[in-house]
């Protein structure tokens, strides 16, 4: 090797370790925050979503870490203030978000049912030693609604209903919120209410509590027997929620957390069925136009109570 060459490469080597390194996202990025709407026991919440924290993590290689909510008004702040990449929402959630600030975060993913439908329903039940059978002996009862940002505890409900002709404060004796689905149901059980709405995928039979939603997951949890309630009452199909994340978020983060979810039911089934509570067939894309009709429902709703 001759001399010229030799200082031609040393002269190209020094020129190299002068230049900056590259950014890394994940210095913009240092971790990766979720939140985790209200409505089931905290512990639950957290053991459930742990198997995607750890997915996560390993994959995105920053500490992950999972923040459990009150309520859903928090992890609706949360993403609109930008101290949150990440949620799992109900469509109504997603739609406050998208009227305080469209361009917060992005729909990614909703969660198909059984059958490959990408919708739900909201099913209202009594106790099942209860004398109501129907939506007509509701009349001067009283109702649980899950949460105020609930599409399947409140928002649905109470528009299907005005659709009807029901006026959910002169109907019912008393409205309420239980704090979330899961205490709610709990409220009708302890006969603090008459009756609740929650969410279930409609699919299969509802004395086993569908194959999918809140009432299901309680009974996985052993803190139900479908023998003690009653459905009386189902909404129409609503839309499945959105799994959420931030648009501040880095597009090469952003494409991991696309494609772990993407294949998720295929290379992680046990953990796809723990954090969409039940059976389904996988995850699929969805964008802003497929919450259209749920966002102009909220819009409504904010207005109406102005």
């Amino acid at each position: 090797m001759t001399k010229r060459l030799i200082l031609g490469l040393a002269a190209a080597s020094t020129a190299l370790a002068a230049m900056p390194a590259a950014a890394d996202w994940r210095e913009d990025m240092p971790e990766f925050r979720i939140g985790l709407l209200g409505g089931e026991n905290e512990a639950d919440r957290l053991r459930n979503n742990d198997c995607l924290r750890g997915a996560l993590e390993e994959r995105l290689g920053v500490p992950v870490e999972l923040f459990p909510a009150p309520d859903y008004a928090g992890v609706i702040q949360g993403l609109v203030a930008g101290q949150l990449e990440y949620g799992a929402l109900g469509a109504s959630a997603y739609a406050a978000i998208h009227l305080q600030d469209p361009d917060a975060v992005d729909p990614i993913f909703v969660s198909a049912e059984a059958d490959g439908s990408t919708g739900y329903i909201a099913p209202m039940y009594v106790r099942a030693d209860s004398d109501i059978q129907s939506l007509e002996d509701m009349e001067g009862r009283s109702l649980a609604y899950a949460d105020p940002n609930s599409t399947s505890g409140y928002l649905v409900p109470k528009f299907e209903l005005s659709q009807q002709g029901i006026d959910d404060e002169e109907y019912f004796s008393r409205t309420g919120f239980g704090g979330g689905h899961e205490q709610a149901v709990i409220a009708v059980l302890d006969g603090q209410y008459d009756a609740g709405v929650t969410w279930a995928s409609g699919q299969g039979d509802p004395d086993d509590g569908y194959t999918r939603g809140n009432l299901r997951r309680m009974i996985d949890n052993g803190l139900l027997d479908m023998d003690e309630l009653r459905i009386i009452w189902g909404s129409d199909e609503i839309p499945n929620g959105p799994v959420v994340i931030h648009n501040s978020v880095p597009a090469e983060a952003r494409e991991i957390v696309e494609d772990y979810l993407a294949n998720q039911l295929e290379q992680d089934p046990d953990c796809y069925y723990d954090i969409s509570f039940g059976e389904g067939q996988g995850w699929v894309r969805v964008d802003h136009s497929f919450f259209e009709g749920i966002v102009a429902m909220r819009r409504s709703e904010v207005d109406g109570s102005r």
